[in-house]
């Protein structure tokens, strides 16, 4: 009996000529063409018989099946592609070299500023406890989007499962959030240096220190919990190509096929209520400040309060600045490469110039890393002389 494979939606079919019925034998699935697996279930199925012309035909049958309309089997898959920050680079190898040596900087600056803030005890003070905990978060917000986008560069297939894109918004979401009510926190801890310091060793105390950044990481764990469900339950049923190099939840919701505007109302309005908390304690926190280093007599005590604040006011800045654009800003505003430029601004960049921020700016973070790079040195110097004698 002559036997002719079709392929339709994604699914190969079995039709006998002069029949219409048509019964499904096996799915392929995304960007996939099993040819092996798939005759060795029909062969099992017992739809193969020893008919040589069946035979003679199963090269064209499964060239047929492999020509299935990309754009049918996408639709049907749970899968994501992410086009990535630039769609269609010209020299991939160059923006891959870029980005891998901004993520080697990004996450060995902050391993640094963990370990001297851990090692050097001059630095177990408040402030450095908040520092250590913003590089903590800074390492673990590179390392869930650059990674995926380096390989992204290099590799044909962009895709990233739903799981994943689930978990990849959750974890930004926790971890910008977090982030907002750490920096937010950090001012207040100037505030009480600069305009308490007698109180400060009791406003500040280590079981303070731990509530405020227990307190941080679980209102940015909320803000994820809220809104990743949410944003995870529309169904996704038109085109699966996410204009991004991570699943950011705008350039999700831009493919769902309901109308997603109530829920971006809603996440709107928490996403500036997340903002207005952190900003008002920062701006009521800076301006006492500066009321209290305009009324000293002393410019060394001025000078000191400067450069205490100073490099937490150029974090806000550039961290609060992006936020500000991607959240605050009307839809009009947006386009999806400033969306993709900015986003790669606070997600990339932000994370790189942080610890270079307070490390150079900062002399009590420069004394610890050349005491840390004295005692290597010296370390090895002994071994060295020991090596020399034997």
């Amino acid at each position: 009996m002559y036997l002719v494979l079709k392929a339709v939606e994604a699914q190969a079919t079995l039709i006998a000529p002069g029949t219409n019925e048509a019964s499904p034998i096996i799915p392929l699935y995304l960007g996939v063409c099993d040819q092996t697996q798939m005759w060795q279930s029909l062969n099992g199925l017992g739809l193969l018989g020893e008919d040589k012309e069946v035979k003679d035909n199963q090269v064209h049958h499964k060239e047929l099946l492999c020509e299935i309309d990309m754009e049918a089997i996408i639709k049907n898959s749970t899968d994501f592609i992410l086009l990535g920050l630039i769609t269609h680079p010209v020299f991939p190898g160059l923006i891959f070299a870029v980005v891998f040596s901004i993520f080697v900087v990004a996450v060995t600056a902050n391993v640094v500023m963990i370990l001297l803030i851990h090692m050097d005890s001059r630095l177990h003070t408040p402030m450095y406890f908040l520092l250590s905990q913003l590089s903590i978060m800074d390492t673990v917000y590179i390392c869930i989007t650059v990674p995926k986008m380096l390989q992204d560069l290099l590799s044909k297939e962009k895709t990233i499962s739903f799981l994943g894109c689930a978990v990849q918004i959750f974890l930004y979401l926790t971890l910008i959030g977090g982030e907002f009510f750490l920096l937010g926190l950090m001012a207040y801890d100037r505030f009480v240096a600069v305009c308490n310091p007698l109180r400060y060793p009791l406003l500040m105390n280590r079981r303070i220190c731990l509530f405020m950044v227990v307190g941080s990481w679980v209102g940015g764990s909320l803000d994820g919990f809220m809104l990743t469900p949410f944003t995870m339950s529309f169904p996704y049923c038109g085109s699966r190509e996410i204009n991004h190099f991570f699943c950011e939840i705008p350039a999700v919701l831009k493919l769902s096929c309901v109308d997603t505007s109530l829920y971006e109302t809603l996440m709107y309005a928490c996403c500036v209520l997340m903002l207005l908390i952190p900003i008002s304690v920062i701006s009521v926190s800076y301006t006492r400040i500066l009321i209290t280093v305009h009324r000293m007599n002393s410019p060394e005590g001025r000078r000191k309060a400067f450069t205490t604040c100073s490099s937490h006011i150029m974090v806000v800045s550039i961290f609060y600045g992006a936020a500000f654009y991607t959240n605050v800003l009307p839809h009009s505003y947006h386009t999806p490469e400033k969306d993709k430029v900015v986003s790669a601004f606070y997600t990339i960049l932000t994370p790189m110039l942080n610890p270079l921020i307070y490390s150079l700016r900062n002399k009590d973070v420069a004394a610890a890393l050349r005491k840390v790079m004295g005692k290597c040195c010296s370390s090895h110097r002994i071994r060295a002389g020991e090596v020399t004698r034997k």
